[in-house]
């Protein structure tokens, strides 16, 4: 019970957006755009500034890296073996391969880990977002288009203000910079209200979304990787990196968050699959009120 309480507050957060958007309905676009280019570059610049640069920092770095292309390789592997398209191989990867490690598994890790768990989080965070306007983007273009290319997705993600955010943060810390102290006042009003609204943009998402022409297989692979391949392959990587403590539980149970959110915007936008994606973001997210707290319950 201890477990599930720590999910409850999240959920009520999510479901306040998902009810404000069903009965009064929102411009998510612009509220998520708000979020991820206005609010997240103070929360990740606070992250990387205030925290002392330590191996951790690497750690994460090649955990991240490495469960990425593990699983991207289980992707290929199965559906080349199963003669499967490349458009739902695409949709395979943004479902199979990026948890929601931001705004659903930060606010998790606050609440089960505390301070310390959460700068953690955050910092993977930032790198999911990387990865995931990276490689993510790639094959969401690729699903559509042959013709999409990694320069593409390079010139997207250097548009992208929460990496600007982290290195302005990591070159403050390593000059080191003084930072006024009215600014880290706005910074911190802002950051802390980071997390509680990419909350309430994912419950109205979760709103949205619909089932159209979505395959019991294809949602059941989805769930294989989300729920049990992503935190098994997260294991052997902790083990392979010798890393333990707070830090290596808060891995693997970011391991087996949902899938991510933003791999809905890019189904849509490049046409790749996105009713499976969209589905895949509903189901995966309300079976986690069973799984994150098995997990909590496991590795806390």
């Amino acid at each position: 019970m201890h477990f599930i309480l720590i999910v409850l507050p999240a959920f009520i957060i999510f479901a306040v957006g998902y009810i404000g958007q069903k009965k009064i309905g929102f411009d998510r676009k612009s509220l998520s755009q708000a979020a991820l280019y206005l609010m997240t570059p103070f929360l990740a610049f606070r992250t990387f500034y205030t925290n002392e640069l330590t191996m951790d920092y690497v750690y994460i770095l090649s955990f991240c890296t490495l469960l990425c292309f593990l699983l991207i390789f289980v992707v290929i592997v199965y559906t080349k073996v199963a003669r499967i398209s490349y458009s739902k191989r695409a949709a395979y990867i943004l479902s199979g391969v990026f948890m929601n490690s931001g705004n659903y598994g930060v606010p998790i890790i606050l609440f089960a880990f505390g301070g310390i768990g959460f700068n953690y989080a955050v910092i993977m965070m930032v790198i999911q977002s990387f990865l995931m306007n990276t490689i993510g983007l790639y094959y969401a273009g690729r699903g559509s288009s042959a013709t999409f290319s990694v320069k593409e997705s390079m010139v997207t993600i250097f548009k992208m203000p929460i990496i600007y955010g982290a290195f302005a943060g990591l070159l403050g810390q390593l000059v080191p910079l003084p930072i006024p102290e009215f600014f880290m006042q706005a910074t911190d009003l802002i950051a802390n209200a980071t997390i509680p609204t990419v909350m309430l943009v994912l419950g109205m998402q979760l709103a949205s979304i619909k089932r159209s022409n979505v395959k019991v297989k294809d949602i059941g692979f989805i769930l294989l990787m989300r729920t049990f391949l992503s935190p098994l392959i997260a294991i052997l990587i902790i083990h392979l990196l010798s890393l333990e403590g707070m830090l290596a539980n808060v891995l693997i149970i970011l391991s087996a968050m949902p899938t991510a959110a933003n791999t809905t915007m890019y189904a849509m936008q490049f046409d790749t699959e996105p009713d499976l994606v969209s589905y895949s973001t509903l189901v995966t997210t309300i079976l986690s009120i069973i799984t994150v707290p098995i997990m909590l319950m496991i590795f806390s």
